[in-house]
């Protein structure tokens, strides 16, 4: 066989169409990045009215004005950058609220942090009052090592921190000030 400057070229353009067939991948996800900053987020919603039911039975409300997706970061969250309003009911139907002028939810730790006048008021009228408080979802805890009060019966307690479970039935208020009653 002769090679002439014809069979050359559509040699060259063959391996050359071959190479690229065999190089590409399937990077639909790569390819859907492109144009996205992870500084930015994936998604905006607003005015959030969002209910979460378990078995017909309304178990929270969420409110928000604004929520901020950012799953396209490796570290990912949803932030409330205008506060949230979240209403809780418990098995008997009593609500309990969580109001804060900021909130973040890492997802990958269902860690929550809320910001800014957070007030938490429960079915039975007790209030807590602070800055800065923390949320683990899965051990359904609350901590901070920031200034609280807690308003539990006639005691208004202050502390730097506070410890407790959801349902304040083990709250700890930690380095403590106020008025408390004591029982002789």
């Amino acid at each position: 066989m002769r090679l002439n400057k014809k069979n050359i070229i559509l040699f060259m353009v063959t391996v050359f169409a071959v190479t690229m067939f065999f190089s590409c991948k399937n990077n639909l996800k790569e390819v859907q990045k492109i144009g996205i900053s992870e500084n930015e987020p994936i998604g905006i919603a607003e005015n959030i009215n969002l209910k979460y039911t378990d078995s017909g039975k309304i178990k929270a409300i969420l409110l928000s004005p604004k929520m901020l997706d950012y799953r396209n970061r490796s570290f990912s969250s949803s932030e409330f950058p205008d506060g949230i309003n979240l209403t809780l009911f418990d098995e008997e139907n009593q609500k309990s609220t969580v109001v804060a002028d900021y909130a973040i939810v890492y997802n990958n730790t269902d860690l929550m942090d809320l910001q800014g006048n957070v007030v938490i008021a429960t079915k039975d009228n007790d209030t807590l009052f602070a800055e800065q408080l923390y949320y683990d979802q899965k051990k359904e805890w609350l901590f901070t090592n920031k200034p609280v009060t807690f308003r539990t019966g006639l005691d208004l307690i202050h502390g730097n921190g506070f410890d407790s479970d959801s349902k304040f039935t083990n709250a700890e208020v930690l380095e403590i000030s106020g008025i408390i009653t004591v029982n002789d």
